[in-house]
């Protein structure tokens, strides 16, 4: 498989868009599978300018034929600093999440907002907010909600990496449950969570097919892990693993790496965003797939129950 910014293989033939979108990859086939969508962004304070790009890659995700859009990490903002990150934010009920329900019911697509800044249940004493990762159907109903779990509280300075996300955000209570959706059971995670192999297994055991990390990963560690970190956790889980991503330079102080990724079972990439331009690709979602891999590399039978992986914790 030869593999650039962009992923192109002789079974599947991708072409480049002329367009607004210079990373748009559009899959030419005439297969009844369900195609995923998975879109990366520059999101910037501008809450305005980022409902319209979003809304420009779901509108030409549905025109691609995508039953679902999965969007980045903040999607609807990534704010200059933490007052401002507070002052943009919003409860689900307010006006950038009704706009997303609107958008997905008059377009009859399913939309996974990756990272919206909720307002949490203490806002208006505490000001602290949750990243929140929203599924809505087709119909413009939220099907669920899950808050990120894992934040990010990391310093490598000679990195140039220095966020300490619980200063503002709370740590999401616990994990949701798979969502059945056009493409297949999908498990939710955000960003960080993709360091924890035990939040994928979890959603594997419970059913899902398909894991979905949207981020806004810093360059030094996209460079370092990103790539990896996918394709381990769709090696573990034997799933689909799609991440949207943001890309590139959000305020003067703050990028993000890119790289929005689609991974089959088998850890296979099967489309990159590419590191420099918004845009999204288009992946085919085969469930068989799932079911040949386990089948022929039979992981989960293989893997003996919790207690056995607690042992050595039993003998302190």
């Amino acid at each position: 498989m030869f593999r650039s910014r962009c992923i192109f293989t002789a079974s599947r033939h991708w072409i480049r868009s002329p367009a607004w979108r210079p990373q748009l990859l559009i899959r030419m086939s005439s297969s009844p599978l369900p195609v995923a969508a998975v879109c990366q962004m520059t999101a910037t304070p501008d809450k305005e300018a980022n409902f319209f790009v979003c809304k420009n890659l779901v509108e030409e995700a549905k025109q691609r034929g995508a039953s679902m859009v999965f969007l980045p990490e903040g999607f609807d903002y990534i704010g200059s600093n933490q007052e401002e990150t507070l002052s943009l934010s919003e409860s689900l009920g307010e006006e950038t999440v009704s706009r997303f329900t609107d958008m997905a019911r008059k377009l009859e697509v399913w939309l996974s907002l990756g990272g919206f800044h909720e307002r949490g249940p203490n806002w208006k004493t505490d000001r602290r907010i949750y990243n929140s990762h929203i599924i809505i159907n087709d119909k413009g109903d939220i099907v669920t909600v899950y808050r990120k779990a894992h934040l990010f509280d990391v310093e490598l300075l000679e990195k140039g990496v220095s966020l300490k996300e619980s200063a503002s955000t709370i740590p999401g209570p616990s994990l949701i449950a798979p969502v059945q959706t056009p493409i297949g059971k999908v498990g939710l995670g955000i960003c960080y969570d993709l360091r924890f192999p035990e939040l994928s297994l979890a959603l594997q055991r419970q059913g899902a097919e398909i894991l979905t990390y949207p981020s806004a990963f810093t360059v030094a560690t996209g460079i370092a892990h990103w790539e990896v970190l996918l394709r381990a956790r769709a090696i573990e889980t034997q799933c689909f693993v799609l991440a949207a991503a943001q890309v590139g330079p959000h305020h003067s102080k703050r990028s993000s790496y890119g790289h929005a990724l689609a991974v089959d079972p088998w850890g296979e990439v099967l489309g990159d965003c590419g590191g420099e331009q918004p845009g999204l690709i288009m992946v085919e979602i085969n469930l068989e797939k799932i079911e040949n891999t386990r089948k022929n590399m039979p992981v989960q039978e293989h893997r003996r129950n919790t207690d056995f992986y607690h042992s050595l914790e039993k003998t302190k």
